[in-house]
């Protein structure tokens, strides 16, 4: 056969046995979510494995039992019924000296006396009865003599048996199971011996009792014994599947409130019947069920609350703030007439104001994410294009703080379905932030686009984030070190309101940060809007920490045993 053809049908077999291993897999699958998810299919099958169990060990324990009683009984008849016949044997070779005057075998049927003692003992005879068993009687004086019965040789009686039969006195007997030759059933071996006095001579007699009786009622009886113990089973199954119906369909039927009642369905109530620990179950679910429904009822009042008064605020702090930051801008303008005092109060009142004004518009932004009512104004753009303009807007104060920013951006286009305005903020945070904790050092702003999702990556190479920061840093007006001051005058709501956009669009901000080595702010967002993401085109970890992670870890000394200090060599 040419090699192609053979090396086509090796994968030939190797994708249908792979396809058939996917099937398996599949399968087993599917039955370990029905176990799982299914506590009646539990019940009845560990109940249907502790029966199975329980009911084998009473059969065989039964079976055990009931055979070794039959077995014993049988041995005990046959050993009667043999030690009976011996004793006839005996009698019948025994000759007659009661009249002298006629030989000692004259009333013998041939001139064989085993002839005839074989016809009284089969009951082969005239007024005989057929005996259910055969007879094997041997002359240890003479060999070649002996006479058997329903086709009985010598060679069917083991030697073990004739030699402990040859040793013993008159009346031992021995027992044994063994599948004659000629006779393939089961039967019983008794043999003994035989002494008659008057002609010194010495007989085997073997009988061969067949157990096929004993045996086909202990097949019957283990056949009733497995039909009971199916039936059994069988039985303990349906007690069990009924038993956990009982007790697993109030359960699932309190699931299924539960999730309608978690879907939004608050007026979900369960059925009451009864007074037992179900229907209290019921009960208490109703009562919980009211309860949140009450709680819910009264967050939804006090949420309600909350936003008409955040918007009163903001409506009427609108108008003094207004007034106010007129005079100010007045102030501010002529400032140069006043005394050196007043016109630094003026220019601290200015940039105050205008601190206040953005806290204002944060606090706002904020509260419209709390009472859910922000939307997004989605639009097809080029992420690169909202990059530029970000740094645009942040160039003045990295020029303040003298810090450069280290654009990468890919050749083709990064289009994405996104709120221009939202992901715009949200860069001039990360960029404002990466100013503020940078410390005078270049910025890394990268972007990477894959087939499903566009990512910002904001590296500073400043103070960095100690352990656990990373997820801190985006709590409101938290800061990683309380006693120092805002350089540039953020109100600390800037990374919690990040955060917000990017899970409005269904993406990720994420925050990676090594004292020492800076930090590192990682935005990725869907192509698409509505679609989940998997993954991010670039990597949390900056590529150099990556590659000197790497790089330690290749050449860390492997640490191998040295010659006599215990280590195992093979000197084969």
């Amino acid at each position: 056969m040419p090699p192609a053809k053979k090396r086509s049908r090796r994968r030939t077999f190797r994708q249908i046995l792979g396809g058939v291993r996917r099937r398996v897999r599949r399968a087993a699958g599917r039955t370990r979510s029905v176990w799982r998810r299914s506590l009646q299919l539990q019940v009845v099958t560990s109940t249907l494995v502790i029966s199975v169990i329980v009911v084998v060990v009473l059969g065989t324990f039964l079976s055990e039992q009931i055979n070794r009683s039959v077995v014993q009984s049988s041995q005990r008849s046959s050993a009667s019924e043999a030690f009976a016949d011996r004793l006839q044997i005996a009698d019948a070779l025994a000759p007659e000296t009661d009249d002298p005057t006629k030989p000692a075998d004259s009333k013998k049927g041939s001139a064989n006396p085993l002839d005839d003692v074989m016809d009284i003992v089969t009951g082969s005879g005239e007024n005989g009865s057929k005996k259910r068993y055969d007879v094997l009687i041997l002359n240890q004086a003479i060999p070649g003599q002996s006479r058997a019965s329903g086709g009985v040789v010598p060679s069917n009686v083991p030697e073990s048996l004739r030699h402990n039969v040859q040793k013993k006195t008159v009346g031992s007997i021995e027992k044994i199971k063994f599948v004659g030759e000629s006779q393939p059933r089961l039967t019983y071996v008794v043999g003994g011996t035989v002494h008659v006095p008057s002609t010194g001579q010495n007989y085997e007699v073997y009988h061969f009792f067949p157990f096929t009786d004993e045996e086909e009622l202990l097949s019957n009886v283990r056949l009733a014994i497995v039909v009971v113990g199916l039936g059994l089973v069988l039985l303990l199954a349906a007690i069990a599947y009924l038993v956990a119906r009982q007790v697993v369909t109030p359960v699932r039927l309190a699931r299924q409130a539960a999730e309608r009642l978690a879907s939004g369905k608050l007026d979900e109530r369960l059925k009451v019947r009864g007074e037992d620990d179900l229907a209290r179950l019921a009960n208490s679910f109703n009562e919980m069920a009211a309860n949140l429904a009450l709680k819910i009822h009264q967050l939804e009042e006090l949420s309600q609350v909350q936003r008409q008064f955040v918007s009163d605020v903001s409506h009427e702090l609108r108008t003094p703030l207004t007034t106010v930051r007129m005079a100010a801008d007045l102030l501010y303008d002529a400032r140069e007439d006043f005394d050196p005092m007043a016109a630094r109060s003026a220019e601290l009142m200015q940039a105050q104001l205008e601190r206040f004004e953005s806290m204002l518009a944060d606090l706002l932004e904020i509260s419209r994410y709390d009472a859910g009512a922000a939307t997004l104004d989605l639009d097809s753009v080029d992420v690169r294009d909202v990059v530029l303009r970000a740094i645009a807007d942040s160039e003045a104060l990295a020029e303040r703080h003298a810090t450069r920013f280290e654009l990468r951006l890919p050749n083709e286009p990064c289009m994405a379905e996104i709120d221009n305005r939202r992901v715009e903020r949200i860069l001039r945070n990360l960029l404002f932030n990466a100013i503020e904790h940078g410390e005078g050092r270049d910025i890394v702003v990268t972007v990477g686009a894959d087939r499903d999702a566009v990512a910002v990556a904001v590296r500073d190479h400043g103070i960095g984030l100690k352990g656990g920061e990373d997820t801190m840093v985006f709590d409101r007006f938290w800061r990683a070190d309380p006693s120092r001051a805002r350089t540039i005058g953020g109100t600390g709501l800037g990374l919690a309101i990040s955060r917000e956009d990017a899970t409005l669009h269904g993406g990720w901000l994420q925050a990676w940060g090594q004292p020492g080595e800076g930090s590192q702010f990682r935005l990725t967002l869907p192509r698409t809007a509505g679609a989940d993401l998997k993954g991010s085109p670039l990597s949390l970890v900056p590529p150099e920490i990556e590659m000197r992670r790497t790089w330690r870890t290749a050449m860390t000394p492997v640490l191998l045993p040295a010659s006599g200090d215990g280590a195992d060599h093979d000197d084969d």
